[in-house]
């Protein structure tokens, strides 16, 4: 059985949803830990995905769902709060009458960074958990090739988003099923072939190996990079092949997902996002979309998946994400780990 160091998944990612007021100054409580990234959503209305994080500070945020620099907005994200957040009376975080979501991650040391004789670049600022396996870094690009940038997490990152904050251009995503060959965008496109990204070169357990590319290294430019690695029972950054059948792949994660995140790379298909606090009972067909701003969207028999006490099983036959001989990679987080180090098994809904 798959056991894990991580007792109480909820410790570390959290999935909240809440309602705007738009009286300004709105705590969203019951997070259960003070969140470093927070990535919110407007489930109603066609208003985009809103990035904030700790190290870039509140008032900023990014938009997975388009190229802009960081954004400054001070009726935005207040405060990161001992339990949640506070949100002002901007419209971008009040969704007011309608139902926001919030997926929340805790990172948490900011000093004391791993380094070695390969490190070109340490972060200007940084966040990381190794317990958890995420950080986040901010720094600046040199515009020359292999310039290794220390991590943090002390084990090889799965899974790294990057976004230049100082000016405008699309998301650079890293996935380990698809090697540093290749690089993903927030858009539908597939997979792309591009040395200029990470130099081929794949992440060490120390440093990331970045390419000459504006995606993640242009001289001069400021970027913010968001690397998570798998971490038993709690996190799972893999690949599938779809077969086309209402009896999809099961993909074993070992432990309940509370989030994931699905993309094909082998061809066009959004980044669909399904959780169990917008649906808490299987099958999941409550479609988000990280690359788009479209509102929450049932999706009945195309999207269907259930969500199992040791990973999940796709029910339907949509091409996004079940497609006959089609490649998909997830990204998934859980609700319950399968047996924690309390001895204690998750049970499947």
């Amino acid at each position: 059985m798959a056991f894990t160091t991580i007792n109480k998944s909820t410790d570390y990612f959290n999935t909240k949803l809440y309602t705007g007021t738009s009286s300004g100054n709105q705590a969203v409580t019951g997070v259960g830990f003070q969140p470093d990234w927070i990535w919110t959503k407007n489930r109603v209305d066609a208003f985009g995905s809103n990035l904030y994080d700790a190290i870039r500070g509140t008032g900023y945020y990014l938009q997975s769902n388009n190229t802009s620099a960081s954004q400054s907005a001070v009726a935005s994200l207040i405060s990161f709060d001992s339990d949640g957040f506070t949100v002002g009376t901007g419209d971008n975080v009040q969704y007011t009458s309608n139902n926001g979501v919030a997926w929340n991650w805790k990172a948490g040391t900011t000093s004391g960074i791993t380094t070695n004789g390969a490190t070109v670049t340490t972060p200007s600022s940084y966040s990381f958990n190794q317990t958890a396996g995420f950080s986040i870094l901010q720094y600046t690009g040199t515009g020359v090739t292999n310039n290794k940038l220390a991590h943090g997490l002390g084990v090889k990152p799965d899974f790294i988003i990057f976004k230049k904050t100082s000016g405008d251009i699309n998301w650079g995503i890293y996935h380990q099923s698809l090697t540093a060959d290749y690089r993903l965008l927030f858009t539908t496109g597939a997979k792309s072939d591009d040395d200029s990204f990470m130099q081929d070169s794949e992440p060490d357990s120390v440093n990331i190996n970045l390419g000459y590319g504006g995606l993640n290294n242009a001289s001069g430019a400021t970027y913010i990079a968001y690397c998570f690695a798998d971490v038993q029972g709690y996190s799972k950054f893999g690949s599938y092949t779809g077969n086309g059948s209402t009896d999809g792949a099961f993909i074993y994660t070992g432990f309940k997902p509370a989030l994931v995140i699905f993309k094909k790379t082998s061809g066009t298909g959004g980044w669909n996002m399904f959780d169990t606090k917008r649906d808490p009972f299987n099958v999941q067909d409550q479609i988000l979309r990280a690359n788009a701003n479209n509102a929450e969207a049932s999706d009945s028999g195309y999207s269907d998946n259930d969500f199992l006490s040791n990973g999940f099983k796709l029910r339907q036959t949509w091409g996004e994400m079940n497609g006959s001989g089609a490649t998909y990679i997830y990204m998934a987080f859980a609700e319950a780990p399968l047996v924690g180090t309390n001895n204690v098994p998750a049970n499947a809904r």
